[in-house]
């Protein structure tokens, strides 16, 4: 690998970390002011609806200049959000209603991550060739579930009764910092991490790909966008790949509330505890990315939908589980089924975006198409908690649809080989 790909690896690292760990911040802050319960999966909602909202114009701003500008750009964004989080208390809305503060706080790191994704991934197109896309993209991905996981776990460690109340016992000679409670603390640590990642984003190389003139108006990079949307969903590659990583991502979204509802009702956990448990489905996922970095390659990444469907039934596992051998068994389990699977559909999907568009619009679509069944399931999730469904019938519910939605997709596929036998010849071969 290039050395440049090691320094985008870091920086997607310490953004990742950060991210996560702001998220189990913002709903440790929530509970404090005594949100309602359907407000954490709105955290999560308003992050995605971010996505959505500028799927057709952050890929256009993507390949405007060198990515590692954009991820520097990007990156200040999420700083932004950071601090609107940390002075909750100083923003005025009417009402007693700080924790919507909150919201728009991680909304607006949404709209980071948004505009940053499409670099981060786009880059990998400019940098590597197809043979190694599934081996980056594993990198890449394993990296970022490993941020995941030490995300989760700092910002759990950082809001518990330890940790949080040595922060808060440090005292500053002559300066009032205003941090009085455990999320506070937390946020002014975590905003440390975003600025590591700003060190990184200006040390990526550029790599010299250029693109055509993106413009400005609204309308024309909107009706540009959805010609690529449909130009990837005609595509016989591009619309599986793009269906499983779409269910993929909502449902692993979606698992990560999941995960903390179910810590708290079945295994009676804080929300501290509860996010280890997130941290471990993440290792599992770590670890299939790696396996299948490893050993899968582009031709042989439609081999791996089966595993999708095993995913969704050992879901299904969960609520007969209370012991931690049980629990940690069957997280990861379900995390690496899901990484093991997703890695070469990611790349895939990325290969047949860069064939048939350019680095950053395909990474939107892709964006736009994952992050818009991000809000669907969670919205789908909120709903059922607020019928107060117990937590392991949802589960149930959860791991059904994501099995019968992979079988649905592993029928499509066969379908567009038995009316295209040369599909898989196609594969690898790159733009002209």
């Amino acid at each position: 690998m290039k050395k440049g790909f090691y320094i985008i690896m870091a920086a997607q690292f310490f953004s990742s970390l950060a991210d996560n760990a702001l998220f189990i911040a913002a709903v440790a802050l929530i509970q404090l002011l005594e949100g309602p319960a359907w407000m954490t999966p709105m955290v999560k909602w308003g992050f995605a609806v971010s996505y959505v909202v500028l799927a057709a114009f952050v890929g256009a701003f993507a390949d405007s200049m060198p990515k590692g500008r954009v991820m520097f750009i990007t990156n200040s964004v999420k700083i932004v959000g950071c601090f609107v989080i940390f002075f909750y208390d100083a923003i005025p809305l009417p009402g007693n209603t700080e924790f919507w503060v909150v919201f728009y706080g991680y909304m607006i790191v949404g709209i980071g991550a948004a505009m940053y994704s499409p670099a981060k991934y786009g880059i990998l197109t400019e940098l590597l060739p197809a043979d190694q896309l599934v081996k980056g993209n594993g990198w890449i991905e394993g990296l970022t579930v490993v941020s995941i996981i030490l995300g989760t776990v700092l910002g759990g460690a950082l809001i518990s009764p330890k940790i949080s109340a040595m922060l808060l016992s440090i005292d500053i000679p002559h300066i009032n910092t205003g941090v009085d409670t455990a999320p506070e603390a937390a946020i002014l640590v975590i905003a440390v991490f975003y600025a590591i990642a700003a060190v990184f984003n200006l040390n990526i190389p550029d790599t010299g790909a250029r693109y055509a003139s993106q413009g400005r108006n609204p309308i024309k990079l909107s009706a540009d966008f959805w010609h690529c949307v449909d130009t990837l969903w005609r595509d016989k590659l591009g619309q599986i790949s793009l269906a499983v990583t779409t269910l993929f991502w909502g449902a692993g979204a979606t698992l990560q509330l999941i995960v903390l509802e179910w810590g708290k009702q079945q295994l009676n956990l804080r929300l501290d505890q509860a996010s280890i448990l997130m941290g471990i489905t993440a290792v599992g996922t770590v670890v299939g990315a790696v396996i299948a970095g490893k050993f899968m390659t582009l031709k042989t990444a439609l081999k791996v939908l089966p595993f999708g469907v095993a995913m969704g039934l050992f879901v299904m596992v969960m609520p007969f589980t209370y012991s931690k051998p049980a629990v940690y068994s069957v997280l990861i389990l379900v995390g690496g089924l899901g990484g093991f699977f997703v890695v070469p559909m990611n790349a895939l999907l990325q290969h047949r975006g860069h064939v048939l568009l350019s680095a950053g619009h395909s990474i939107a679509v892709q964006n736009f198409n994952e992050q818009l069944n991000i809000l669907l399931m969670v919205a789908a999730y909120s709903v059922m908690l607020s019928f107060n469904w117990h937590i392991n019938t949802v589960i149930v519910i959860f791991g059904s649809v994501v099995a019968v939605l992979m079988v649905s997709i592993m029928y499509w596929n066969r379908v567009n080989h038995q009316r295209n036998p040369n599909l898989d010849d196609i594969i690898g071969i790159e733009k002209h």
